[in-house]
């Protein structure tokens, strides 16, 4: 063995600076106890329900509807040309009144 370890060993463990023992704190927790409506509740926060799940399949067609729109906005304005020209035809129109 170490000699450290074993100093250590013979004058106890080292002194807690802030007072808070854990292990005694969770000693004095004991035995959990019996929760009767801990079944009737588990159901909210396990497999379908967890909380990955409903945050996953809060929005569910978020996705695709944004992918769809983002598709048709390029569509418009690459290849659907203007056919009015509006500048142009009302300046043609007043002319000819």
């Amino acid at each position: 063995m170490i000699p450290t370890r074993i100093m250590r060993a013979a004058k106890g463990s080292k002194p807690n600076l802030t007072g808070f023992n854990l292990r005694d704190f969770r000693a004095s927790g004991g035995i959990k106890r019996y929760d009767p409506w801990g079944r009737a509740e588990a159901w909210r926060s396990e497999g379908h329900f967890s909380r990955y799940n409903r945050f996953k399949n809060a929005l569910p067609g978020l996705g695709i509807g944004s992918a769809a729109f983002a598709v048709y906005c390029a569509y418009e304005h690459f290849f659907l040309q203007d056919q009015h020209h509006h500048g142009q035809e009302d300046e043609a129109q007043e002319g000819s009144h």
